[in-house]
């Protein structure tokens, strides 16, 4: 596969067969997001988990210190009064009755869906279409809960949900390159603590099997993970 010449010339920068610290290949990352755009900065981590043992699921949700570095539109779908909470909290949209049309048939202006605990039957309707895009709200992510206020506002400040795919990774954004490394390392250190209490007890062997960060358009870059002994 053909890289562009600005990918090559980052590449050449990185050293593939090592593993840096997390704050020297965060430096990297940002030295090497050269497009035209600030691009997000994932996080890659491979676990020594079979995500087909529903006792190795590894899920949960977080709040980076210094956000996303993106604008997240919120939908709540309450009912009485905390309709006004979630509207007084900032959440841009709350479900009404004519919501569940609306995106059966195709609407997606939002990011986050939240809802109360009394509404998820009106939610799980709506499995089919949320479900694959990862917008079901859920308990673990902090995402089905009376305190709809709270949720809104973690969601603002760049709360990140976390899961396995079906290759045992967890990809997750820790932010923008213009954000600078010490930000970035913030939101890495944050991340990475919580997948690490988030190790199931049925878990054998390696936790952390490998870990890899890398900016939208630019080459991943392996971090040392050894400082987690898992």
């Amino acid at each position: 596969m053909k890289q562009g010449k600005k990918y090559v010339d980052s590449a050449k920068l990185i050293d593939s067969t090592k593993a840096y610290d997390a704050n020297e290949a965060l430096d990297l990352v940002c030295q090497t997001a050269k497009a035209k755009f600030d691009e997000t900065v994932e996080l890659h981590v491979r676990l020594g988990v079979d995500s087909r043992h529903a006792d190795q699921q590894v899920r949960g949700a977080v709040v980076l210190p210094n956000g996303t570095g993106k604008t997240v539109r919120t939908l709540v779908f309450a009912k009485g009064e905390k309709i006004q909470a979630a509207i007084d909290a900032g959440s841009d949209f709350v479900a009404d009755d004519d919501t569940v049309k609306k995106i059966t048939d195709g609407w997606m202006d939002f990011d986050v869906v939240i809802a109360t605990p009394d509404m998820m039957g009106v939610v799980g309707r709506l499995g089919k279409v949320l479900g694959p895009r990862g917008l079901m709200p859920n308990p673990k992510a902090g995402t089905v809960t009376p305190d709809v206020a709270k949720a809104v506002a973690d969601a603002k400040a760049g709360k990140i949900e976390y899961r396995l795919d079906k290759s045992n990774i967890i990809h997750c954004p820790i932010g923008k390159a213009s954000f600078g490394k010490e930000k970035l390392e913030e939101n890495f250190n944050a991340l990475m603590d919580a997948i690490v209490k988030a190790k199931p007890a049925a878990a054998k062997g390696a936790y952390l099997k490998s870990c890899t960060v890398s900016s939208t358009m630019g080459p991943g870059v392996k971090v040392n993970t050894a400082k987690y002994g898992v």
